[in-house]
Parts: structure tokens; C-alpha cells; sequence
């Protein structure tokens, strides 16, 4: 009984390392027995298992049929220890005597000499399983990976992490594959070159004048109408509802007690600030994150994190404009409220706002809230479902690249030394006070854009494109997550019995949100539907999330003053005290100003093997409904693209950040 074996080797491009010289050996495992080791022998020898090569006419022979094939256990012998020698095998299929082919998926880096084992492609689920000998490699698989993906506290009071020493120790299925990892290294290195700022990345000097910030960035990409309108009412309003950070504001039915604003201190033209407020016309950004960190010392400075809070008001015409700002959260005289009609002090204060967003984003909304939480769903999954669960097959795509660039965020962003510490006031003893307090925040419901939007009152307001593309994309999100996952549980019961999806979850809520009840998160699924939500927050967390509150960094931060990520002088206590010579005292400096940039520019580009939302070129199901649902889901996302470039195209600060050709499936960057 002839089987007909052919294996699939990843490309260069996809893979770590993708090219062995030795040989490969292959066992087939089946209901009727199991066939011997057996040297896969080619005519063009070890070519065959070069990168991309897809190697055919191997034969695995039998005396006997082997039934319905499982398993297939594969090694290589007498491979050195050396990345440039290792193989990464994408799948191996085998054609039955009886004509049935089997798919064996791999996706993973082989460097040893040790077997691997791989199951079909079918997805089962633990009760599933009638082999007894499938029970047992199921079991190993998830030994092997409790030891590979253990937990560890970076920080008390913030998500846990993946233990690991350095990149090279990550289990190979998760690293960087070699082109992303080589383009990571020379970007990281040639930012400053590409950007044509190398020169002035150690210059601590204070900024002359705008002209002169103007002349250093003027061909170095930054978006005309940023710095055309920063200092325009509309634009820094129109930047909490779509700008990088859509994440603060909410609408405003009471006015906090320590913000004393009166409507004799307003101009509004549609009646008083009470009558607007009942309208639901009233809005507020409040940074009480913020107030009172230890903030930061750069260049051997003190700088200045203020924690504001920011009234805007709709207009009859649909526009948002701020009303009103308070820098610090208590009342005092010498911590006035700022009007539009304050001229340079209403300037100074806007660019405090913008600051403060700037560092609240990073490491609130951007760090915890997708970085973190990504990791601890992806070192769950890896930890307690096998390779052959539907859930596995379901979000191993939305894990892709994340641990490895979350290690290198810890080591290079947010260290002692890291780029952070060196350009932002909430750098240094602020940073993990910061993170700690962003957890008091961080519930179930915030993570779920529809419910998120409806609890800050923000169902309604005028060009909210935020709202209206990821509303649209968790929908369709939603119905794909639907249909897969009845498709493989029937029943309420079914879910209450996977053990393996029930250990997923319950790590997710010790590890990553501490055993906090109260942030709302399960630690148990007890329905369908329970199951299907807390997926498609996962998938959109992982994907459309991050893509809002990361791929508009350059765009919206490159020109300085519209986010500086520190200011170096206090605000103004007394108004009239203000001029353009105290505002470029308070900006950073020129060394913290374009080593910031140069990271900005890092963290928002479109990388080779860029694989976007929706694209599984790494085919984990068999089964003709998930790949239904798949081509489906697909079909949704294109519609969705269209249908946002099309109203892009008259904006002048198009809104692209959702558009699900721009953004990847997992936190890769």
C-alpha cells in the first residue's frame, strides 16, 4: 500500500528559517496501524526541503492499509544547532491508496533532531477524540507547551507576561519570521537615517522658532494638514472623536464638581450650559489618569505632565469645538479655566491637553489595552489549547508576531532605558503607576467597542468615524466568529465541557486581569453566545483596535507641537503670561523631539509580510463551512474597504486607521 507524500516548505519570506540539509524522516499513524519510519528520498535530494519548495513523488509504503490516517510524526537527523540549517516545514499532505489526500498542518521551525508530532487537519475537540493514542500526544502537546509559555509578573498590578529571556529563546512558532525580523532590525537602525534627522538625535538644545522645526521636518513626510491646523479649534476637537486616541471623551450630563465652568465664562449660542447639556450638545475629556505622577527628568529636566480636563461643545452645524480647559484637576487661583478668547494662553493650554493625550494614549490605550491583553490571550491560547482545538485554528492567526514584539516593546520602549523613558513626561517613576491606575479602568465592556460607545453617551454624534467603521467591523467580526464556533459546539453544554476552552479562559482572567471579578471579565463559559462575544472582542482587540490606536501615530504626532510627548515648563498659573517665546521654551527638545519621531515612524509601517485582517495564508480548517465563513468574511471586510476609501476621498485628514486593508491580524508592530 503505496501512500503518496508530499511536503510544503514555508518560503524565505514567511519563514524564520526555512532550508535543512539533512534528512527528514516520516512515520504515518492511522486507525489500522501505523507504518515504519521512512527517509523521504527525492531525486533532487535535499533540495527538496529548500524555502517555497513544495516537494512531491516521496512514497511511504505499508504492507496494510493504515485506515483513516491522524497523525504523522516527523524528525530530522544530524541538524546542527544553527538557525541557517534549521527547516520550517508548512504542511505535509498524503495521498491514500484509496485516493483520500490528509493535511497535516506544521507551521513551525524544526532545529532538532527531536520527533515531532502533527495531527490532521480536521479540528476536534478533546471529547471528540476516539484514539487512544491521540489522547496521548494531546496531553504531551500541552505539557510541552505549559513549559515553553510560562507565565511571569513584569510589574504588580498589570497583565502578566511570557517568561523569556531574549528573542532567540521564543519558541519558533511565535518569532518574527526572517524577513519581518531583518526589516525590523534595519528599520529600527535607519529610522533616523531614512528620516534624515541621524545628526540631530543627540542635540539637547530647545527649539529657535517654528520655522526653524518646519525646515528640519519639511520633506520628511509629516501630513501637510496637521501642521496647517493644529492650531486650529476645529482640528484639535475633531482629534478626540477620530485622531489616535478615540478614547477619552465622553458626553458630558453633569459637570464635574472640580470644574467650575459657569455659563457667564461660555459663549454658546443655543441657550445655557445646562440647556446643552439636556440636549446631550455637551462633552468632556477628563485626564484624571494623569493627576499627580512623580513625571519625568529628560535631559537632566524636570518635565510637566498636566492631567486636564476639556468641555466641547456640538454646534448647530455639527462641528465639535472646545469650550473650555482646566490643566489640573482641583480649583485653585492659580489654575485657571482657558477660553477661546485667551488668545496664546487658550494655545498653551491645548498643547498641555495634547500632551497629556499623548502619554495617556501610549500607555493606557495603546500599551495595555491591546499590546498586554493581546499577549496574555495569545500565551493562553498556546499554553492550554492544542494545535487541533477549532479555537486554536480559530485565533492562531490573530497571535502572529506578538510575543516576540512585545518583548522587544519591554526591552527597547518601556525599560529603565528604553525610548519612552527617554522622550515622555510619563516616562520614568510615572510609567507603572500610570499602567496600575489604567487597570482600575479596564473592564469587560470597555472592550467591547458597541457597549463601550454606548456608555459614553456617544451613539449619536456627527462624524464619529471611529464609531461608525469599527461598530461595523465588530459586526462583521461577529458573524464570522458566529458561524464558527456553532458550527462546532451545538450547545450550552458542550462549551460547559471543554475542559481545554475553560482553562483558556480562567488564565486569561488570573493572569491577565488578576482575578478581578469586577472588570466583568468570565472566568468561566457557560453558553454559546458568552463564548462567541468574548472571541470576536479578542479578534477585534488584536486586529481593528490596535490598528485605531497605532497606525495614525506618525500622521498625527510627526509635526511635534500637535502631540508633544513632554513639555518642559509648567503651565501658565496667571493668563496673559503667555507667548510664542514661552511656548517653544515649554515644547521638548530637539533630541527628544526627533528620536520620538523616529519611533513613530517605526511603529506605523507597513512591513513586507504584511498580512492583513481576514487573510489566513496559513490554512488551519479543513472543513467546508469554516472556509465557507472565512471566504465570507473576506467578502464582508472588501465591502467595508470600498465603502471607506470612498467617503475618504473628499476628507481632508482621511479616516483609514479601519479600513481593513491597512491593518494587520494580530499586534505585529
Amino acid at each position: 500500500m503505496d501512500y503518496k507524500v508530499t511536503v510544503h516548505t514555508t518560503s524565505v519570506t514567511n519563514a524564520t528559517n526555512a532550508i535543512t540539509f539533512t534528512d527528514v524522516f516520516i512515520k504515518l499513524v492511522g486507525t489500522e496501524g501505523e507504518s515504519d519510519r521512512t527517509r523521504l528520498l527525492n531525486p533532487r535530494g535535499t533540495t527538496s526541503f529548500h524555502s517555497g519548495a513544495v516537494s512531491v513523488n516521496f512514497t511511504v509504503s505499508y504492507h496494510t492499509s493504515l485506515g483513516k490516517l491522524f497523525l504523522i510524526e516527523v524528525d530530522q537527523q544530524d541538524t546542527p544547532d544553527n538557525p541557517e540549517h534549521a527547516w520550517f516545514p508548512a504542511r505535509v499532505e498524503v495521498k491514500s491508496p484509496d485516493g483520500e489526500t490528509y493535511h497535516f498542518p506544521i507551521h513551525r521551525r524544526i532545529i532538532d533532531s527531536e520527533v515531532q508530532c502533527f495531527r490532521e487537519r480536521t479540528a476536534l475537540k478533546f471529547s471528540e477524540e476516539t484514539q487512544s493514542v491521540c489522547l496521548f500526544h494531546r496531553v504531551k502537546e500541552k505539557n510541552h507547551r505549559m513549559d515553553d509559555y510560562r507565565w511571569e509578573v513584569y510589574a504588580d498590578g498589570i497583565p502578566q507576561c511570557m517568561k523569556v529571556l531574549d528573542t532567540g529563546s521564543l519558541p519558533s512558532e511565535v518569532q518574527f519570521s526572517w524577513t519581518r525580523d531583518i526589516e525590523f532590525k534595519l528599520t529600527a537602525a535607519a529610522s533616523l537615517i531614512e528620516l534624515k534627522l541621524e545628526g540631530l538625535a543627540n542635540c539637547k538644545k530647545t527649539w529657535k522658532n517654528l520655522d526653524a522645526l518646519d525646515n528640519v521636518f519639511w520633506d520628511r513626510h509629516i501630513p501637510d494638514y496637521v501642521q496647517q491646523n493644529w492650531k486650529e479649534d476645529e482640528f484639535f476637537a475633531y482629534q478626540f472623536l477620530n485622531g489616535v486616541n478615540p478614547m477619552v471623551i465622553r458626553r458630558c450630563t453633569v459637570l464635574p464638581e472640580n470644574f467650575p465652568v459657569t455659563d457667564d465664562m461660555l459663549s454658546l449660542c443655543e441657550g445655557s450650559l445646562a440647556d446643552e447639556m439636556q440636549r446631550g450638545n455637551i462633552f468632556l475629556s477628563d485626564y484624571k489618569n494623569l493627576d499627580g505622577l512623580d513625571s519625568n527628568v529628560i535631559n537632566g529636566k524636570k518635565q510637566y505632565l498636566m492631567a486636564p480636563l476639556v468641555l466641547l461643545h456640538k454646534t448647530p452645524e455639527d462641528k465639535l469645538m472646545p469650550v473650555a480647559i482646566q490643566l489640573k484637576q482641583t480649583p485653585a487661583d492659580d489654575n485657571p479655566v482657558f477660553f477661546p478668547d485667551d488668545e496664546y494662553d487658550w494655545l498653551m493650554a491645548k498643547i498641555f491637553v495634547r500632551s497629556a493625550d499623548y502619554n495617556e494614549h501610549q500607555l493606557n490605550f495603546h500599551l495595555l489595552r491591546t499590546h498586554l491583553l493581546a499577549e496574555v490571550f495569545s500565551v493562553s491560547l498556546l499554553r492550554n489549547v492544542p494545535m487541533v482545538h477549532p479555537l486554536y485554528k480559530l485565533l492562531i492567526p490573530h497571535t502572529r508576531y506578538t510575543l516576540q514584539i512585545n518583548f522587544l516593546a519591554r526591552k527597547n520602549l518601556i525599560s529603565k532605558d528604553g525610548v519612552f523613558n527617554q522622550i515622555a513626561a510619563a516616562g520614568g517613576n510615572a510609567l507603572i503607576p500610570l499602567l496600575q491606575r489604567s487597570m482600575s479602568s479596564l473592564t469587560y465592556s470597555s472592550l467591547c467597542i458597541k457597549e463601550d460607545i454606548a456608555e459614553r453617551g456617544l451613539e449619536s454624534v456627527p462624524n464619529f468615524y471611529y464609531r461608525d467603521d469599527g461598530v461595523r467591523l465588530w459586526d462583521i467580526i461577529y458573524r464570522f466568529v458566529h458561524g464558527v464556533i456553532s458550527h462546532f459546539y451545538n450547545n450550552d453544554a458542550e462549551v460547559q465541557e471543554d475542559c481545554e476552552l475553560q482553562r483558556w479562559i480562567l488564565d486569561i482572567f488570573e493572569h491577565g486581569f488578576l482575578s478581578q471579578a469586577e472588570t466583568g471579565i468570565p472566568y468561566r463559559f457557560l453558553t454559546v453566545a458568552e463564548l462567541i462575544k468574548f472571541v470576536t472582542m479578542v479578534i477585534f482587540t488584536c486586529s481593528a483596535q490596535h490598528s485605531a490606536v497605532n497606525n495614525g501615530q506618525y500622521d498625527y504626532s510627526a509635526w511635534m507641537p500637535n502631540a508633544p510627548s513632554s513639555l518642559q515648563l509648567p503651565p501658565p498659573t496667571t493668563k496673559g503670561t503667555t507667548n510664542e517665546a514661552t511656548m517653544l521654551k515649554t515644547l521638548p527638545d530637539i533630541n527628544t523631539t526627533v528620536n520620538g519621531m523616529a519611533t513613530l515612524w517605526l511603529l506605523s509601517k507597513h512591513y513586507y509580510d504584511f498580512v492583513q485582517l481576514g487573510r489566513y495564508p496559513e490554512e488551519h480548517f479543513s472543513e467546508e463551512t469554516p472556509r465557507r465563513l472565512i471566504r465570507e468574511f473576506q467578502g464582508e471586510l472588501e465591502q467595508l474597504s470600498k465603502d471607506v476609501r470612498k467617503r475618504n476621498k473628499n476628507m481632508g485628514m482621511p479616516y483609514k486607521y479601519l479600513d481593513p486593508t491597512e491593518f494587520e491580524n494580530s499586534v505585529g508592530i
